[in-house]
């Protein structure tokens, strides 16, 4: 009887079942998101009969080669600026317009691209302790030799993306 009790026990003890529990969790952050709050303008621009450009820097100061001027009554020139909102501290990838943009002015027209940015796009952005950061953009204007007179404006709005990393 001693036997078959000690075999009972050693049979019961190698037939035990073990098991281990876990919790599965998720977190639901508040999505990023991108508005306007000011259109891009290159302000007045003078030209002559060769093209040239003006560059338009992400923060607003502008500069220009070829045949264009920079007349001392600028008008308004304001780089593009854009609210980034979401998730505090995280931060964001920024893409720009991968190519040109047409302004129109009748049937005239002309081209912006070379977009630059402040975050710039390879660092991209970290939105701070209150889930915000403001991004502005820059361009080059590409102008004509004896680009005719007009307010020229994109039919078109330029897009600009933002995605947390």
């Amino acid at each position: 009887m001693t036997k078959f009790l000690t075999l009972s026990i050693v049979m019961l003890a190698f037939s035990a079942i073990t098991f281990a529990q876990a919790t599965a969790t998720a977190t639901i952050v508040t999505p990023i998101a991108i508005a306007k709050t000011v259109d891009m303008n290159f302000g007045n621009v003078a030209v002559s009969a060769a093209l040239g450009t003006v560059v338009l820097d992400p923060a607003g100061g502008r500069s220009q080669t070829g045949g264009v001027s920079l007349p001392a009554n600028t008008g308004t020139v304001t780089a593009a600026s854009f609210d980034v909102s979401g998730e505090a501290t995280f931060t964001y990838a920024i893409t720009l317009p991968a190519g040109a943009t047409t302004i129109t002015s009748g049937a005239n027209t002309m081209t912006v691209d070379t977009w630059t940015s402040t975050p710039t796009v390879g660092a991209g952005g970290t939105l701070d302790g209150t889930g915000a950061q403001t991004l502005t953009v820059g361009a080059t204007l590409n102008v004509a030799g004896s680009q005719p007179a007009g307010t020229y404006v994109s039919g078109t709005p330029f897009t600009v993306t933002v995605n947390y990393n």
